[in-house]
This record gives structure tokens, C-alpha cells and sequence, in this order.
């Protein structure tokens, strides 16, 4: 019975690993994979002296047939499962020598809540083996010929010659191009995240296209994309850091970003900005406050505990490698924090020689943008040590965004107005190299590693020993001889626009990522993005024009992208179209934040969440307390780096768009809208098609509306006997079945 039983377990665990999301493969990367290699590889791996309890836990399989107490991990059940007891000293105690913070236990809940979802396939090997050839994201990019194909009419520029060769290989006929409505809808989608102002035809493609990137919208929509990939959030998440703290300024970065993609400034000076904004020259002190706004992305983070963690300044600066390693560079660098990567060419000793570039950054969270870096900043540890409960009253205040008026004698709580302020790094007091962390402990040191980049990139060490290394850093990022910059940005690109990569692991390049399916295509567009300035609009320009977005969709998958991908709306494009929809969408950019200005503690406070009729990029992005209007929809929790969202179709999406105020409040919108402009039902019916779905009702769907509204008007007359509001809620009822419909959820 216990052998059949591990094997059901065994074959449940596999099952899930396979179907991993990149958000499963992260939290384990980031969470559960360090706690195993620090706490429990000592005793409980293959290359253990001697394995205590005969329990393996260097692979998953060795987890759920465990040792001689039974399985470690019964996905799904961490109460049941040895390894949370162990961790909570419930019963079992370990490690032995010190438990584990409470932040940690808790991570190993949530994983084996989630199904213990677990990327290692194969038990760790004691020596890694090099790879039989180079890893084919470090080799140069070159720029390839297009290649001949049969159907010479087909394409319509380079790009299409690179997938028709492949889609004639395959004997597979191309989809047939898609109907001009279609590709109006899908344009306006991609490129701003709201449906068409019109249903006019388009009368010429380009200028269409043009009139979409040229539009103040295409920056909340793409901006949206890059702040997945800069997990950006107003509050720290972590529970056991000081309840919550929140980030007051993280909204400058937010706005830094939209106004970027809406310039477009080049993509190597907008990574450049992130990463040395601080130390690049500037032309004008409106310049050098962007560029300080721009370091936000390293301070972004859901920062680690400090109370009880050794590791503190070390798992902070863990994140700031990741975000640029998994985020920039399209490879998993954290690994090589406690031993050298097991696929990848990264050694320990690279990513040391990152670590102190960032050991030599102080990252803040309060930079002063109109006073240059002289003025006062505060690190998180600070932030926390100030922060106090707010009185009840005050609170209500802060919902509001209103500033209460108070004496300024005897503050009671910590509250303060500066002067503008924006979270970012500086240079730090004392430069300095990092040495080796052995197992990743920040108490066992090694040697002194010096400052420096991958050397599988052609990174070297850093020249200017009285600097950071930052800006040598970001210069050597955004080089052309970088092999991977370009690579990996255009194929988050090609992922947003078609739904699927060229290379569908987008944070991963390495061994044990997914090789291109086109990698002459993969080449042939980062040569052409850098030869056009790195301009962002114009690598989407060409991509929309080509005759390869421009086909038609279908359903299921799309091999070799012979046909386009139907796609559901993402979460802020779903609600940004229903208040479209309905009139009541406020287009102008939110300033500022909900609780910008102000230290608080986020989970001392009722729900800070108001309704807002602007776009949802302005919404307050809270960790563990997302907006609620988009949280069904598979909205990333920014703990890690995003470039793919899920797309799990779950019972509760269909229940929150049939129940939730906000969907019933848009329907009852759009109902009166559509009451007061048209007198009759049939002339109703059709704008409200018209407005849903860009297209006319057909007759049929004409006749089925009436009906609708005949049977529901009859259900409400025995209980209403006030005409106007019976049509009103009928009416209602109408625009909700329209606005929960799939026709609106899903782009072909």
C-alpha cells in the first residue's frame, strides 16, 4: 500500500512539473531550491558522506519516495508532507542547528500547496559537465540572408521568408490573411490595449499602425509588459519584513517607464538608464532626474527579512542579479550563488564578481529627484525602523490621498511629505569587492572575488576600482558584441505580439531552456533592431506589417507560426475594454499614487483600493493585495521576474465577471448609455454589438436579444412596478452577458 501509494504521488508530482508555469519554476528557483542546497544538501544529497534517514533531497523523485520515515513532500498537502514538519520542529527538527525564519517555513507551505511544483529532473551530479558545444545564446549574432522559398508572392518583407521556409519544410499551407476587421481589433489590442475608437475600414495599414504607436496609449500598454519583467509593486510583500512597508514612490518609476516606451527611447539607453542612470552624464537637471528615477528597477524588489537573516545584504543584492540576469540577459545567473551552475557557463566566481558591483551600490528608497543625490535618502532598513501604525482617523485620510492637517508639534506616528522622492541606487561610501559566499552563506567566506562581468559573455573585470562597476556594467549590457541584450528583448516582442516566443522560456536562454524555433529569424530581427537605433516602435512597426502577424487565426496551436494565436485579453486590457466600452474610461494619466508621500504599513490598513475609472497600469499595485478588478486574471504577484503570463482558464474568471461590483457597475453603465441615445430596442441592440464587439449585430442575434430582454422584463414585473428602472436593470442584465462574453475576452 506505501509503495503504491509513492508511486501516485510520484506520478501526480511529475505530472505538475510538466505543465510548470514560469511563476511555479521561479518561486522554486528563488525560494525552495537556495533553502535545499544551504540547509539540507549536507546530509540529504548524493554526494553526502552519509545520507541521514536514507533521504535524498537532490531531486524530486527522491522527495516523494523519501527515506526511511516515509515521503518528504505529498504534493498538495503540506501538513501531511515531513519536510513542512521538519521545518515548523514539529515533531521533526530541522535543520538541527538553528530553525529556519518563519518567512522561509512559510514558502515551503505555499510550495507544496501549489502541488510542490519542482523543474529538476535529473539527480544532481556531484562534478557538472561542460555542455558538448558552446551554448548556442553565446555565440555572436549574425545577420542571415533570407533564405529562398517556393511561394515567392508570399512574403511581404525579410521576416516572412524566415518562417515560410520553415512552414514549406513541414508541407504546412499558411493561414489565409485575416479580414481587415480582424486585424483592425488585433492591432489596436497589441498595440494600445483598448478595442478601435471605430468601425471604419482601414483604408491604409501603415498609417493605421502609426497612428496606434504614435498614441499616448501604446506606453501604458507596453509599458504594463516591462514592469512584469521589473516586478515592479508599491510595497515590499514580504511578511516578515516590518508588516509590509510600503513603496511611496515606486510611481515614479511606473510613469518613468510609460513615458519611455512613448518616446521611445532606445532600448540600450533605456537599460543603460536602469541600471547607471545615476552615474550617466546629463544635459539638463529634468535629464538627471529621469535617470535617477530609472535605477528604480534595483530597488524594486520584494526585499528578504532582516530580523534573524545573516543573509540580508546578500539576498537583496540576489535580486538585483536576477532581475538583470533573467530579465536583461535572458539567463538564470542566481544559481552560481551556491555553487557553479549546473547547465549554464556561469561559475561561482562570475557571480561574485557581479555581487560586488552591487555590494558597492547603496540601494535606496527615497532618492531625491529634483535635488540631485545630495539630498537626504533612506535605505529600507531606516524606512523600517521608523515606520509606526497610523491612527484609524489619519488612515481615512490617506485612502482619500488627502494629507491631514495637523500642528506640527508632537508627531505622534511616523508620516512625512518631502520633496519629490524616487526609489533608486547611488554609489556607495565603501567600493569594495565581494568574496565567495561558500554554499551561498554570507559567514563562510572565501576568497576576494574582483568586480567584473560573465566571462562566457566576454565580460572582464572592472577597470575603475574607485567605482562601482555600474556603469562599465550597463555599457558592456548594451554593447552589440553582447550576444544576448538584443536576443532576448526582441523575443519578448515576438512573444507579445504572437502569444509565443521564438524561444518560449523568454527568461531563459540557457542548457535548460527551450532552443529557438527560428534562430536565423531570432538573429535576422536583433540585427535589425540595433542597426534602427534600438528603436522599440520601429521593431514593432516592421513585425505588424510583415504577412506573418497579418494571417488569420485559428484555435488550437500554431506550429511554426503558420496561423495567428487566438489570445485572451490580459487582466488590465480586460477591464481597461469594459470601461472603454461603457464611456466611462477616464484616458487621462493617473499622477502620483494612493499613497505616495507616505510611510505605512500596508497590512495595519483597510483595503487601500479605490475605485478608479482611469487605465489599470495606474491602479495600486500592492503585494499580496492586488487590485481586486484584476486579480482573476492570472495578474503577476511581482515577487519575480515575468516576461509570460499564465493562462489558466479557471471557473472563478466566469463567476467574477457574472458577480463582481465593478463588472455589474460597467453593465448598468453601459445600459444607460445605451437607454438614452436610442429609443428603440432593435437600434439598441445593434450599438451595443457595435461597441463590444467593433461589428454589427446580425439578425439573428438581433432576435435573440429581443428575447432576452422579453424574458427578463417579464421576470422582473411581478417584483418591480417602476417601468424606468425595470428596463434599466433588463438592459443591465444584457450588457453583462455582452461584456462577459468570449467574443470580448479573446482577440483572433
Amino acid at each position: 500500500m506505501k509503495a503504491t501509494l509513492s508511486i501516485l504521488i510520484l506520478f501526480t508530482a511529475l505530472a505538475v512539473a510538466g505543465d510548470m508555469t514560469p511563476d511555479q519554476r521561479a518561486f522554486f528557483e528563488q525560494k525552495i531550491r537556495p533553502v535545499l542546497v544551504k540547509q539540507c544538501y549536507e546530509c540529504h544529497s548524493q554526494a553526502s558522506k552519509k545520507i541521514g534517514g536514507k533521504l535524498l533531497l537532490d531531486a524530486p523523485s527522491e522527495m516523494i519516495a523519501g527515506g526511511e520515515s516515509g515521503p518528504a513532500v505529498i504534493p498538495g498537502k503540506p501538513d501531511e508532507s515531513l519536510i513542512v514538519q521538519a521545518v515548523r520542529y514539529d515533531g521533526l527538527e530541522m535543520p538541527p542547528k538553528k530553525r529556519l525564519p518563519e518567512s522561509i517555513v512559510n514558502d515551503f507551505v505555499e510550495w507544496v500547496k501549489r502541488g510542490a511544483p519542482d523543474p529538476r529532473t535529473e539527480p544532481t551530479k556531484a562534478v557538472s559537465e561542460a555542455p558538448s558545444e558552446p551554448l548556442w545564446s553565446l555565440k555572436p549574432i549574425y545577420d542571415p540572408q533570407p533564405p529562398i522559398v517556393q511561394n515567392t508572392s508570399w512574403p511581404r518583407q525579410s521576416l516572412d521568408a524566415f518562417v515560410l521556409v520553415q512552414i514549406e519544410r513541414q508541407a504546412i499551407q499558411p493561414a489565409p490573411d485575416a479580414e481587415k476587421a480582424m486585424l483592425r481589433r488585433r492591432l489596436s489590442f497589441d498595440l494600445i490595449g483598448l478595442p478601435p475608437s471605430d468601425s471604419s475600414n482601414i483604408s491604409n495599414l501603415s498609417d493605421y499602425v502609426d497612428s496606434l504607436l504614435s498614441s499616448p496609449q501604446f506606453g501604458e500598454k507596453w509599458g504594463r509588459h516591462w514592469l512584469d519583467v521589473a516586478r515592479y509593486a508599491e510595497s515590499n510583500g514580504n511578511d516578515g519584513l516590518s508588516r509590509n512597508p510600503s513603496f511611496p514612490h515606486a510611481w515614479r518609476y511606473r510613469d518613468y517607464v510609460i513615458r519611455a516606451f512613448n518616446e521611445d527611447l532606445p532600448y540600450d539607453r533605456f537599460i543603460a538608464e536602469q541600471i547607471a542612470g545615476d552615474l550617466l552624464p546629463a544635459d539638463s537637471p529634468a535629464q538627471r532626474d529621469r535617470q535617477l528615477i530609472a535605477t528604480g528597477l534595483l530597488a524594486l524588489g520584494m526585499k528578504p527579512a532582516k530580523a534573524m537573516n545573516e543573509n540580508f545584504e546578500m539576498d537583496v543584492i540576489a535580486d538585483q542579479i536576477h532581475v538583470i540576469g533573467s530579465g536583461i540577459l535572458g539567463l538564470s545567473i542566481g544559481c552560481a550563488r551556491c555553487h557553479d551552475h549546473k547547465t549554464d557557463p556561469i561559475p561561482t566566481r562570475d557571480y561574485y564578481a557581479l555581487a560586488g558591483i552591487f555590494k558597492s551600490t547603496e540601494t535606496m528608497w527615497g532618492a531625491a529627484a529634483h535635488q540631485g543625490l545630495t539630498a537626504p535618502q533612506t535605505p529600507l532598513h531606516e524606512l523600517q525602523a521608523a515606520a509606526k501604525v497610523l491612527p484609524r482617523a489619519e488612515v481615512e485620510q490617506i485612502i482619500q490621498a488627502n494629507p491631514p492637517h495637523r500642528p506640527p508639534a508632537k508627531p505622534s506616528f511616523a508620516y512625512k511629505v518631502d520633496a519629490p522622492l524616487a526609489m533608486g541606487v547611488r554609489e556607495a561610501k565603501k567600493i569594495e569587492d565581494c568574496k565567495l559566499n561558500i554554499d551561498g552563506e554570507s559567514k563562510k567566506l572565501g576568497a576576494v572575488i574582483p568586480r567584473g562581468f560573465l566571462s562566457a559573455c566576454g565580460g572582464g573585470t572592472v577597470a575603475d576600482l574607485n567605482q562601482s562597476g555600474r556603469l562599465e556594467l550597463a555599457k558592456w549590457i548594451i554593447s552589440p558584441q553582447n550576444p544576448l541584450t538584443a536576443r532576448v528583448f526582441v523575443n519578448r516582442v515576438w512573444l507579445h505580439l504572437f502569444g509565443e516566443g521564438l524561444v518560449t522560456t523568454p527568461n531563459d536562454f540557457g542548457l535548460a531552456g527551450e532552443r529557438p524555433t527560428h534562430p536565423e529569424l531570432l538573429d535576422h530581427l536583433a540585427t535589425r533592431f540595433m542597426r534602427q537605433g534600438w528603436s522599440i516602435k520601429k521593431l514593432i512597426r516592421d513585425i505588424v506589417l510583415s504577412r506573418t502577424y497579418q494571417m488569420a487565426s485559428r484555435s488550437g496551436s500554431a506550429p511554426l507560426f503558420s496561423h495567428h494565436l487566438r489570445r485572451r485579453l490580459d487582466a488590465e486590457t480586460l477591464r481597461d475594454t469594459m470601461l472603454f466600452i461603457t464611456g466611462e474610461l477616464n484616458p487621462q494619466p493617473a499622477i502620483g499614487s494612493l499613497i505616495q508621500h507616505r510611510d505605512v504599513l500596508i497590512n495595519e490598513l483597510p483595503s487601500l483600493h479605490q475605485p478608479s475609472t482611469r487605465r489599470s497600469v495606474y491602479l495600486l499595485m500592492l503585494r499580496n493585495s492586488m487590485p481586486p478588478e484584476l486579480t482573476p486574471f492570472n495578474l503577476p504577484d511581482a515577487t519575480t521576474v515575468v516576461a509570460q503570463r499564465d493562462s489558466s482558464a479557471l471557473a472563478t474568471q466566469s463567476l467574477f465577471l457574472l458577480n463582481n461590483a465593478f463588472v455589474i457597475e460597467q453593465a448598468r453603465h453601459f445600459a444607460m448609455r445605451l437607454i438614452k441615445t436610442f429609443d428603440e430596442n432593435e437600434k439598441r441592440i445593434l450599438q451595443a454589438y457595435l461597441h463590444t464587439f467593433g461589428r454589427y449585430a446580425s439578425i439573428t442575434e438581433i432576435q435573440r436579444g429581443l428575447d432576452f430582454l422579453r424574458e427578463a422584463d417579464s421576470m422582473l414585473v411581478s417584483t418591480q412596478t417602476d417601468h424606468s428602472r425595470r428596463e434599466l436593470d433588463t438592459w443591465a442584465a444584457f450588457c453583462q452577458a455582452l461584456l462577459a462574453s468570449n467574443e470580448l475576452r479573446y482577440v483572433d
